[in-house]
């Protein structure tokens, strides 16, 4: 008890000069500078090997299962290969910078490295199959995909955000509400 007091005492006395107040304040500007860096760095979308536009895709009626048909048989959607890029582009004139990546890509007979915009942490299980199942568009989860020119993560798409979905689909379905909202149906 009288080492609590001394302790206590300690820090009182500590709290009265001003460099503990400078140090505690710069402590915390760079604990909050760290923290808003790394929620930036997470909602930014990564580089890619090639500008890729999803709106000039998009528009010219392109589906998301044809470049990600993964999404209808697995949990992950998956990314188009180089193969199946080149299939298209190699009836066109490729003069932009991102097609002339594409065509090196390809003639190199190399994969695309891409890098996945839409990741999910690793006690995370999902699965694209019940969601398409269930009749969600891909826009459902992944927003205004035909409206962007690269992929965006999704802001503050988390453990919350889904779980408004599930109980939304659910619908006052209180067995189907108990089946969607069981924490062992994302978290395996």
């Amino acid at each position: 008890m009288l080492q609590r007091l001394k302790l206590l005492e300690r820090l009182q006395n500590l709290a009265r000069r001003p460099i503990f107040w400078i140090v505690t304040g710069l402590f915390t500007i760079l604990l909050a500078a760290g923290v808003g860096s790394g929620i930036r760095s997470m909602q930014a979308p990564p580089p890619q090997p090639l500008d890729f536009n999803h709106q000039v895709h998009v528009g010219l009626g392109i589906q998301c299962l044809y470049c990600h048909p993964g999404a209808w048989r697995q949990a992950a959607a998956g990314l188009p290969t180089t193969a199946k890029c080149w299939g298209c582009h190699q009836q066109m004139a490729n003069t932009k910078p991102a097609q002339q990546v594409l065509v090196a890509y390809a003639m190199a007979g190399e994969s695309i490295p891409w890098v996945p915009v839409f990741i999910q942490p690793d006690f995370v299980y999902f699965n694209h199959r019940p969601h398409i199942a269930a009749g969600l568009n891909c826009e459902n989860c992944h927003g205004e995909i035909s409206r962007q020119t690269v992929a965006q993560p999704i802001p503050r798409q988390n453990m919350g955000w889904c779980l408004d979905c599930h109980r939304g689909r659910a619908a006052g379905d209180e067995q189907m509400l108990a089946r969607l909202t069981d924490c062992a149906t994302c978290h395996r």
